[in-house]
């Protein structure tokens, strides 16, 4: 069986789908900007690298934002952590991989990127499994992580956005 950690030699055609805008964020700087600082407090903001790349690669699941999928990959890749998690993200809650700390990340991930899906959007249960595993700051860090996922998908998918050109 071929190994699926490695990238094929012969590269493969790109689904030839033009973007229908230059990302807006590149568009307008202040609002890169903006977003740029959100990510770097985001990421001091106590919440594991792991968690972080767990949730993005849900949301973007969800959303169906291929250029966001392949950026977690691509990253992942480059730097040698590629982890069975993140390959079986889109079956967490019936995979043995996932510590308990990682499941409440995901599910608030998948109850917060689904607001419209039910009269609760996110319901207690899945907010205090949250605030079992992370503190205060930690879960301002993820909330933030979610939505600024969310916004990220949100602009590709609505753009666009080509997956894959690194």
């Amino acid at each position: 069986m071929p190994s699926l950690t490695k990238t094929p030699s012969a590269p493969r055609a790109r689904v030839a789908i033009p973007p229908r805008l230059t990302n807006p964020a590149a568009l307008i700087p202040e609002a890169w900007e903006g977003i740029q600082k959100l990510l770097v407090a985001v990421q001091k903001g106590g919440l594991s690298a792991e968690v972080r790349e767990l949730t993005h690669m849900r949301a973007s699941q969800i959303n169906g934002c291929s250029a966001c999928i392949e950026a977690a990959i691509h990253r992942v890749r480059k730097s040698g952590d590629l982890d069975d998690r993140l390959l079986a993200v889109a079956a967490w809650q019936h995979s043995p991989l996932f510590s308990e700390d990682e499941r409440a990340a995901l599910a608030l991930t998948e109850a917060v990127t689904r607001l419209a899906d039910r009269p609760d959007p996110v319901p207690d249960e899945v907010w205090n499994a949250a605030a079992e595993h992370f503190d205060d700051r930690a879960l301002a860090a993820l909330v933030l992580h979610i939505a600024l996922t969310n916004l990220f998908n949100r602009l590709n998918v609505t753009t666009r956005q080509p997956a894959g050109d690194w």
